[in-house]
């Protein structure tokens, strides 16, 4: 049962430094943007990471076949998957553009079947299913229609790949921690660290190359890019946490609680209340999430 308050506290961390991310994206762009969580969180998690192994104590994880492969893959697709998040809040705003990622727990919850053999009770896959339908229902204003989705279809589409992106590097995240023999804490810990590492660098080479402004203009941002690092890393270090120790899909699921706070989060940014489409795919989050904890608790 640990992974859940684990999950609760990494979901308030991700949802404020979204916010910050997507409040630098007009200074630093897309990519900027994107390099942040990644470049300024890798600071945090070597200070804990050092805190862990000098101060605490805790052996140093060995690493084996397969941790860097799937920690490579994680880093990778969750760098694809952290720009189109960007370019589809840019596109469509916070609430509606978070609602198409989480399309990622159904994703999710077939991929780790298919490649990790994690099985979930059928009340779970319920569960994940009405949290989802209900993300999903409370983003669509009242009166769509198919017509009016084809004219955001781009939106849509930079959206759930977005979220099927997330996905896979929860995924790869899950079978990299996996490999290690540590406290699950640890392994996470250790497993977060190269993953940042390998983000920062693959980050920095690429602006350098392609948008040397871009990548001026984060360095010049530090102070919020700073405060995005940090929180960025206290909801990966719960993420990865919570993956160590129980099915990604879970994790990923019971984090759609964070709609609420993400719909009171819009509302103070645009002073917008939420309707009652709105509130009624809040039920169905809750709903499904607490489907999900009696199937797995």
């Amino acid at each position: 049962m640990l992974w859940i308050p684990i999950t609760l506290v990494a979901g308030l961390a991700q949802i404020a430094r979204n916010a910050l991310q997507s409040g630098l994206t007009g200074t630093v762009g897309t990519l900027g943007a994107t390099m942040v969580r990644f470049v300024f969180a890798l600071p945090f998690a070597l200070a804990a990471w050092a805190v862990a192994v000098w101060v605490l104590g805790e052996p140093v994880p060995h690493i084996v076949a397969g941790t860097l492969e799937w920690t490579l893959a994680g880093a990778l697709a969750q760098i694809a998957a952290t720009a189109l998040m960007l370019k589809a809040m840019h596109m469509r705003g916070f609430a509606v553009a978070y609602a198409y990622i989480k399309t990622e727990p159904v994703l999710l919850a077939l991929g780790g079947w298919l490649v990790l053999g994690d099985k979930l009770p059928g009340l779970a896959w319920g569960g994940i299913l009405v949290a989802t339908g209900g993300v999903i229902w409370s983003a669509l204003p009242k009166g769509t229609t198919l017509a009016a989705l084809r004219g955001e279809s781009r939106a849509i589409v930079y959206g759930v790949l977005g979220g099927a992106m997330f996905g896979l590097s929860s995924l790869a995240f899950r079978a990299g921690i996996l490999t290690l023999t540590a406290k699950p804490w640890m392994a996470a810990l250790h497993v977060l660290v190269i993953n940042l590492a390998m983000q920062s660098a693959i980050m920095l080479v690429w602006l350098g190359f392609s948008d040397r402004a871009g990548l001026r203009a984060v360095f010049r941002n530090w102070r919020p890019s700073l405060l995005a690092g940090a929180t960025g890393m206290i909801a990966s270090f719960g993420w990865f946490t919570g993956f160590a120790l129980t099915p990604a899909a879970n994790v990923r699921t019971l984090a759609l609680i964070e709609m609420p706070f993400a719909a009171l989060l819009n509302r103070r940014m645009s002073g917008k209340h939420l309707d009652e489409r709105e509130w009624s795919g809040v039920s169905l989050v809750v709903v499904g999430i607490a489907a999900l904890l009696q199937a797995t608790v």
